[in-house]
């Protein structure tokens, strides 16, 4: 049977995950917005919430679904296997008015708290010992914490400026979140396990750049000692020179920048580096 995944049908999280399927070779153009149904590469996909999606493995509908930590969370999805996939990050906290003279969680006992997650706001203040009111809310919940008509919200932060411009501050995060592939079962069916290598293929390519340099033969030790955990490089001879190396390396774009200032030390020129399209370890 073809397995069943669901993705985003809009917004940013849609955007970024539209993006890695078609870094990693599936045909995206297929994809029309919401309720849409494709089949790409053996996959069977439907655009639709991620709130939906998140209900919908819970309930053994899908295969495998994109989603936020937030929404693992929600629906109790933490123990099904899952591809952290980096972009859309954010924290997960419980924030009050600046002036209401609260200093952390134990501080909501008896208050009402908003949220768009009130199974997982409930199970976390359980945790805690906190016995407090949990109004579930759609829409901006900074403003209904700086109106007064909550004590309290648990809500996604990215920058913070929001709960700043509302006069609201953090009294505790609950969790880093991030976009995840959230699979049904451990034991997957191929076009899924397919999908999981293709991206994670593509995060690493991106983390990484392949580069390609001049340096003289007798400092590549140094060009070792400088990358101590890079395995055996390229190294190509150049015509007509005996001095100069051609030496063809794959680094993280973090090292790259790092230490390109002692790749020119260490005497190396034509320094070029490209973004892989598919990185496989």
């Amino acid at each position: 049977m073809t397995p069943t995944i669901a993705v985003p049908s809009r917004g940013r999280l849609r955007d970024e995950v539209a993006r890695l399927l078609g870094d990693a070779g599936y045909p995206v153009g297929m994809l029309h917005g919401a309720g849409s149904i494709a089949r790409l590469d053996g996959l069977r996909v439907i655009e639709m919430r991620p709130r939906d999606a998140a209900a919908a493995l819970a309930a053994d509908q899908l295969d495998a679904a994109f989603m936020a930590t937030d929404l693992v969370l929600e629906h109790e999805l933490d123990e099904r296997p899952a591809l952290p996939l980096g972009f859309n990050r954010s924290d997960l906290v419980v924030a009050s008015r600046e002036d209401d003279g609260r200093t952390g969680l134990a501080d909501l006992s008896g208050a009402v708290i908003s949220t768009h997650l009130p199974n997982a706001t409930r199970r976390h203040l359980a945790e805690r010992g906190v016995e407090a009111t949990v109004v579930e809310m759609g829409g901006s919940l900074e403003g209904v914490a700086a109106a007064g008509l909550a004590d309290a919200i648990v809500d996604l932060r990215e920058t913070g400026t929001s709960l700043a411009q509302n006069g609201l501050r953090v009294l505790e995060e609950i969790a880093a979140c991030q976009a995840l592939l959230v699979r049904a079962v451990e034991d997957a069916p191929p076009a899924l396990l397919d999908l999981e290598l293709r991206a994670q293929a593509v995060l690493e390519a991106r983390a990484h750049r392949y580069v390609m340099l001049h340096v003289p033969r007798a400092h590549l030790d140094k060009l070792q000692d400088l990358f101590p955990g890079l395995a055996a490089p390229t190294v190509l001879p150049l015509a007509g020179r005996d001095d100069l190396v051609a030496v063809h390396l794959v680094l993280s774009a973090r090292e790259l920048w790092d230490k390109l200032g002692q790749l020119r030390a260490l005497g190396a020129t034509g320094i070029v580096a490209l973004p892989p399209q598919a990185l496989v370890p």
